[in-house]
């Protein structure tokens, strides 16, 4: 385990052969998130919408979903307009 110190600005330096595993380098954003007395940092990706793109692929697709949804309504409809 590494130990680093936090600034009176509370600044930490990330060791480099962590920064080098995880391609972290200068302007890379990171998440941070407390869990408990813990400090979560995540690499965040350089094009969020590209690497989000396509998880949904093995499962249903909501827009399938809200457009049939939307079918279903619109014959409805129709059937109380023409009786």
């Amino acid at each position: 385990m590494l130990v680093v110190t936090a600034s009176s600005r509370g600044q930490i330096v990330i060791p480099k052969d962590i920064r080098k595993r995880l391609n972290i380098v200068a302007g890379k954003k990171l998440a941070v998130k407390a869990e408990g007395d813990r400090v979560l940092l995540t690499p965040l990706p350089d094009d969020p919408v590209e690497a989000f793109c396509g998880i949904f692929k093995e499962k249903s697709s909501l827009t399938t979903a809200l457009t049939e949804h939307r079918q279903k309504d619109k014959k409805r409809e129709e059937k109380k307009i023409t009786g």
